[in-house]
Parts: structure tokens; sequence; C-alpha cells
């Protein structure tokens, strides 16, 4: 799914697993305060605590050259 420029990538529902690993995609360029994108990577935490899981792991990685992007890959365990 892509959203105001942040691409967020859910795998299926799994019931049994008590965790929900989601990537999103940060464009370098847009990142500060009041970023749409920190405010995309807000809207996706929330939106995870709102379903019953806290995030537990948050990892990224520079990529893509010039345009550097920031893949952010996060962890979310049911509480």
């Amino acid at each position: 799914m892509v959203k105001g420029g942040v691409q967020e990538r859910e795998p299926a529902p799994r019931p049994q697993g008590p965790y929900v690993v989601l990537q999103m995609v940060l464009k370098k360029e847009f990142l500060g305060s009041g970023s749409a994108n920190l405010t995309e990577l807000e809207d996706t935490i929330n939106a995870q605590a709102a379903k019953g899981y806290r995030l537990h792991t948050i990892t990224t990685a520079n990529f893509d050259g010039q345009y550097s992007k920031i893949q952010a890959t996060m962890v979310f365990e049911k509480l």
C-alpha cells in the first residue's frame, strides 16, 4: 500500500501469531520535523497499538543511491 509517498507492506494476517512485521520505505529528503513521512510512520504505529500490539523492534537500512531512501522494518508484539 502506498500512502503519501510512503510504501507500506503488511503480510497476510496470521491468527495464531503474536507478532506482526511491517516494512515502510521513507524518502530521506522528506525526513524532518512535521514531514508527511513521520506522520505516516506514527499513524502506522498507532494503528497497530489500537489493535493491541506494541512496537517491539524497529530497524532501518539506507538504499537507493543519490536519492537515498530508508527502509524501516518494524516488529509488533501482541500484548
